[in-house]
């Protein structure tokens, strides 16, 4: 599923589909089993049973939901006959929710059905589904004594003041190597078989011949990555430069870029070039201003289908 890829950013928008899910099937369960009630009326319901009369409020803060929700909840629920309004009897000026005798009889005919329900989920979703209760009741714990909003904010003016650090290449980041560049040649180009030799072995065909292979870190995460491939005799390639486009603006190629030429020029190296792609203004600017210069035709022998720009550096 995509949107698991996306883990956290995507929470609300899966647990969303999931309550869903079990909103769809418990709804067509008591169509099935002749209940007259919906899933989505339970809360309400039950609670008014369980603990009698209360406000809309009251309602609100016990079931999780918001005023206005349980609000309009309560209206559904007066015109289908289940809830009535009433006056509080310790406070006239306010109203309260209670359950109707149609409301406690409609209940009242559920406990086989809300056993079924019960043994059904465990059935189905196996020791997963206690986990996941578990797992909710902490998370509902964590939210009441640290505000997300609040830690959010937080950790964003954290990073504010976090800087991009290039490091280079070691086993542990090899994946993002891979994931990096094929993240941005399957959005502009197409991933060409002499990208995939460089991903399956980047040590043996980019660091033992004698280039190698850089990361740009931000706050920790890799956010971008490039190499330098050497042709031999003092020969280098500046290629596979690729950065996260979710973290644009941060300076990520342009140390990238600079990192790979004080490579290049502690390595000894005489020449220094890069193949790339006429689509590519803003990166073409960027190796422009760092001292590349256009050449008249493409590289001969070049390495890739995609490219029809050769610069070479000229140490500027």
């Amino acid at each position: 599923m995509y949107l698991s890829s996306l883990r956290e950013l995507a929470l609300g928008s899966r647990l969303k589909a999931l309550s869903d899910q079990f909103y769809t099937a418990i709804d067509e369960v008591y169509r099935a089993c002749g209940a007259a009630i919906e899933s989505r009326w339970f809360p309400v319901l039950r609670y008014l049973r369980d603990v009698g009369p209360t406000t809309v409020t009251d309602m609100a803060l016990a079931i999780g939901q918001t005023h206005s929700a349980v609000s309009q909840l309560a209206d559904r629920l007066v015109d289908a006959g289940m809830v009535e309004r009433r006056r509080d009897p310790h406070d006239g000026r306010r109203s309260v929710l209670a359950l109707t005798e149609a409301g406690d009889r409609a209940l009242g005919d559920l406990g086989p059905v809300w056993l079924a329900i019960r043994r059904g989920m465990s059935e189905t979703l196996g020791p997963s589904g206690m986990a996941m209760l578990e797992a909710i009741e902490n998370c509902e714990q964590a939210l009441r004594e640290r505000p997300l909003v609040q830690t959010i904010l937080l950790q964003r003016e954290a990073l504010s003041r976090a800087t991009v650090q290039v490091v280079p290449f070691e086993p542990a980041l090899r994946d993002h190597f891979r994931r990096l560049n094929q993240q941005w040649l399957e959005r502009h180009f197409r991933v060409e078989a002499v990208d995939r030799k460089l991903f399956d072995d980047p040590e043996g065909l980019i660091i033992a011949p004698g280039g190698a292979i850089l990361f740009a870190l931000y706050a920790g995460e890799v956010v971008g990555t490039c190499a330098l491939i050497h042709e031999g005799e003092g020969v280098y390639e500046l290629s596979k430069m690729g950065v996260d486009e979710n973290f644009r603006g941060l300076g990520a190629g342009r140390a990238l870029l600079d990192a790979a030429i004080a490579e290049y020029r502690r390595r000894g190296g005489r020449e220094l070039f890069l193949e790339s792609n006429s689509r590519l203004d803003r990166a073409l600017a960027m190796y422009e201003r760092a001292g590349f210069v256009r050449q008249a035709a493409i590289r001969p022998g070049s390495h890739y289908d995609r490219a029809d720009v050769y610069m070479v550096y000229g140490g500027g």
